[in-house]
């Protein structure tokens, strides 16, 4: 742990920048020494025109500032960015964007400035945001689709089927030890079903924290959603929100439209959303919450935990992901992280890559702490 003094002078370091590292005698850990960087690529680089050379880093740099700095912070970066470094006004011309090579960073970043990018380049921000999706969701989905459509057909078999709905290959096996050697045939007496399809099994509700510290999560939560929405035995919903909730579920479709209809940054408004989640949840003990967020409550954060503790209570599978992306464990409110774990929901930091595991383990009803700590993820514990 350190000291007050040495947390001082380690801001007083950030600030002042290398010239003063010596006169404070201050180390700067890993974390640290990052947060350092992305200072110094702005505030001491030479304002000058024609820095399109720079370009192909400016994504990578305005994700380090989301991760590194609170959403007030980042705001004022980006701000002098603009004014400084002619960050904005690249980013509205066509021409400079195609030469971008798209990523999930600048995706969030496309997506941070699209309410003051001109038309022209809005079409073309589409073009690049619509091809990053395309090649996450080529990636993701069938992964994605493979590990929930086991896990339902395991969770929904039935031991008395339609005929349409027996699983002739599991009931053959499970009726093995009533073969009849003479007659060459199999009696059966146990039939096991897939489970009825006429339906969806479970209701889904991505909530997301859409504040700028989350744009890669929300990013990759679109994607994920509107996979799970192409399945028929998942309902899936899709909830964002900052101080405000927005529902854009019936966008599901189309991932990219999804996307742009969010709104990254302003505050944060955990206890609304989850109050709004409430009131659509249908089906509590088929429904699997998902609440993608840092914790960082701006709302009443007693009354957030009072609906937290309600879901549960109610039946709801509560799932609580720090971040949905491939940094892994960002920074969050610990206090709050140690609450919702208290309350029994699982609270933890998730890559893309083992998302579609997570969403099977859910559906099955397994131990999710356990699932997450057999993977070597950092979860957080009762406080």
């Amino acid at each position: 742990m350190k000291s007050p003094e040495e947390e001082r002078r380690e801001r007083w370091r950030l600030v002042l920048g290398e010239p003063a590292q010596e006169p404070l005698g201050v180390r700067l850990g890993d974390n640290e020494r990052r947060m350092d960087r992305t200072l110094e690529a702005l505030y001491d680089a030479e304002p000058k025109a024609g820095r399109e050379a720079s370009m192909p880093h400016v994504s990578r740099w305005l994700g380090d500032i989301r991760e590194y700095f609170p959403t007030p912070v980042v705001r004022v970066m980006q701000g002098d960015a603009i004014a400084r470094l002619g960050l904005l006004k690249m980013l509205q011309q066509p021409e400079v964007l195609e030469t971008l090579e798209p990523d999930v960073e600048l995706v969030a970043t496309l997506l941070s400035f699209s309410r003051t990018l001109p038309q022209k380049t809005k079409e073309t921000a589409r073009r690049v945001v619509r091809k990053v999706v395309d090649d996450l969701e080529r990636r993701l989905r069938a992964p994605t689709e493979r590990a929930v459509r086991g896990a339902l057909s395991r969770a929904s078999r039935t031991r008395r089927p339609r005929t349409a709905e027996i699983d002739w290959d599991r009931t053959l096996r499970a009726n093995l030890g009533n073969y009849l050697p003479e007659r060459k045939s199999v009696v059966v007496d146990t039939l096991v079903g897939h489970g009825r399809k006429r339906s969806s099994l479970r209701d889904v509700v991505l909530c997301i924290d859409q504040s700028g510290s989350m744009a890669t999560s929300v990013v990759y939560s679109s994607i994920f959603g509107a996979v799970l929405a192409s399945l028929r035995a998942v309902t899936t919903r899709m909830v964002v929100f900052d101080t405000a909730v927005a529902d854009l579920s019936e966008h599901l479709s189309d991932p990219v439209e999804l996307l742009f209809g969010t709104q990254l940054g302003g505050g944060t408004d955990i206890a609304k959303a989850l109050a709004y989640c409430q009131q659509v949840i249908t089906r509590p003990a088929q429904t699997i919450l998902v609440l993608i967020t840092d914790l960082f409550e701006g709302g009443d954060a007693q009354r957030m935990l009072q609906h937290a503790a309600s879901l549960v209570h109610g039946g709801v599978t509560v799932i609580c992901l720090l971040a949905l992306n491939d940094q892994g464990t960002p920074s969050h409110d610990p206090q709050h992280a140690a609450r919702f774990a208290a309350l029994g929901i699982p609270t933890f930091a998730c890559t893309p890559d083992l998302f579609p595991e997570l969403m099977a383990a859910a559906l099955q009803r397994q131990d999710l702490t356990a699932w997450a700590a057999r993977r070597e993820i950092q979860v957080a514990r009762p406080g």
